[in-house]
């Protein structure tokens, strides 16, 4: 039901005026997707209120909730076409009336931590793009008959929206800086390991990803109390994102897949001096794929000790710092930072190795990032410990991966079972660092157990090349002769 009423939605969108691209769709989709999630969730809470004993205060008030403006119903339970507003009124009341009220609550939500500050949040960064009343209408009939009242319910609408926005990821106009593939995701999560009570850390968060698998991983690493729930709902998860679009993503994904006021702010990560981070800002995990390709201005430069443009540098710099001792990381960065000559590419990767242990570095293959043929690695490392050995893994698979056949967990599966004792085999080895030449620090992925193609021949193999198809030209010319 949720797949087809998704893809209906979007033929909708596409008449409209006010959108272009699936990017336009992920985000008009969202924010009419939140209002009839968030009324599913006061009526449950108001149940569960109910069979307590209990007073409950709705969220939103009466003229303000789905049934009054968007779905009003008639005595066989339908949507009343008769007082269902449509058109020009619809459009009126969704921006005069509808998103002024809900920008409010962000000043009137008692603190950060609610999920009616998230609300206020969400309705400040976004606007209805739909020109048509009539569209709108229409869209709304639609995820009107959306239920997210079950587990069950709620589960596959989180998995379908994540194909949103995969979707939106593969539709350019920088949309790949919303998606990480799930499969590697989950596979740095598993590696790395987080447990309850570890405050986790994004400061690229994008559509949150990293942040959902996270949450997911605990849900499932124990049976877990009250008190756990509490902890993974309000003391564990934490991100930073600057672009408003992913900002809002980010939060909606993750109030749909259960986290209901994400401890997620809306700011560039880079103006922060790295120098002012304390003890108490910093983190025990992060998991992370920064943007790259970036160039940063000079100003923002001046807030890290290794100056550089590049984006990714400066993050990788920011989480460092971020890290409590002891603290792990599991980041996706581009394959050249491990061999770049320049001064600042070297002396990040000296700061890295000095202050943390880079146990493990996972050498991806191109295109696992669908639409682009970048090459990336993955860095797994714990600061506090200066590396002595690093572990790589190359993978290499038998296929081209690409939007029909895109990275698996089953493609990362061997590499889970392997790190934990980082045991040699044709696609893994260890470097010492007492190997590694200590002025260029070069950390290049050569895969010592595969063979070489590329070798440079010797004077003497190439002359005898020259003389064996010298040779073999003479036979031929000698046969065409008596041939003619």
């Amino acid at each position: 039901m949720f797949e087809q009423t998704f893809k209906n939605i979007d033929d909708k969108l596409w008449k409209d005026a006010g959108c272009s691209s699936e990017l336009d769709y992920v985000e008009q989709t969202s924010w009419i997707l939140f209002l009839k999630y968030l009324d599913d969730l006061e009526k449950t809470r108001q149940i569960a209120a109910e069979l307590e004993g209990r007073t409950y205060a709705p969220i939103i008030a009466p003229e303000y909730r789905w049934e009054a403006w968007a779905a009003p119903r008639n005595g066989s339970g339908k949507i009343d076409l008769n007082t269902a507003l449509t058109g020009d009124d619809l459009e009126d009341f969704v921006n005069i009336h509808l998103f002024p009220y809900l920008k409010k609550f962000k000043t009137n939500a008692v603190g950060p931590d609610t999920i009616e500050y998230k609300v206020g949040e969400i309705f400040t960064e976004l606007k209805n793009r739909i020109q048509s009343g009539y569209n709108l209408r229409e869209v709304i009939n639609l995820v009107d008959e959306l239920r997210f009242q079950t587990a069950t319910e709620k589960h596959e609408m989180s998995a379908l929206y994540e194909d949103k926005i995969k979707n939106m990821g593969n539709a350019g106009r920088n949309g790949g800086e919303y998606y990480t593939p799930r499969p590697l995701i989950k596979t740095i999560v598993k590696v790395v390991a987080p447990k309850i009570g570890d405050k986790i850390y994004d400061g690229a968060v994008g559509s949150a990803g990293f942040l959902v698998e996270g949450f997911r991983y605990l849900q499932e690493s124990k049976k877990l109390t009250t008190s756990d729930m509490e902890t993974l709902q309000k003391r564990t998860f934490y991100g930073k994102e600057k672009k408003s679009l992913a900002y809002i993503i980010g939060i909606m994904n993750m109030i749909l897949h259960g986290i209901e006021a994400p401890n997620i702010l809306h700011t560039n990560t880079l103006t922060e001096n790295i120098m002012d981070i304390q003890e108490k800002d910093r983190y025990d995990v992060v998991l992370t794929n920064p943007p790259f390709g970036g160039k940063e201005r000079a100003e923002v430069q001046q807030n890290f000790p290794i100056k550089t443009g590049e984006t990714a540098f400066l993050f990788l710099q920011h989480f460092i710092k971020s890290l409590k001792a002891g603290g792990k990381a599991g980041i996706v960065i581009k394959n050249t930072f491990l061999s770049n000559t320049d001064n600042a590419s070297v002396s990040l990767r000296k700061l890295l190795l000095e202050n943390c242990n880079l146990h493990t570095i996972l050498d991806l293959p191109g295109k696992v990032f669908t639409g682009a043929g970048v090459k990336t690695v993955v860095l797994f490392f714990e600061k506090g410990r200066t590396t002595q050995s690093v572990w790589y893994y190359q993978l290499n698979l038998e296929r081209n991966l690409g939007k029909t056949n895109p990275l698996s967990e089953a493609d990362l599966a061997e590499f889970v079972e392997m790190q934990k004792t980082k045991a040699g085999s044709a696609n893994s080895w260890s470097v010492a660092m007492a190997d590694v030449n200590p002025e260029t620090v070069d950390l290049s992925v050569n895969n010592p157990n595969k063979k070489d193609e590329s070798r440079v021949r010797t004077p003497v193999e190439i002359l005898t090349e020259i003389q064996r198809l010298d040779e073999e030209s003479a036979v031929i010319l000698k046969k065409v002769r008596e041939l003619l």
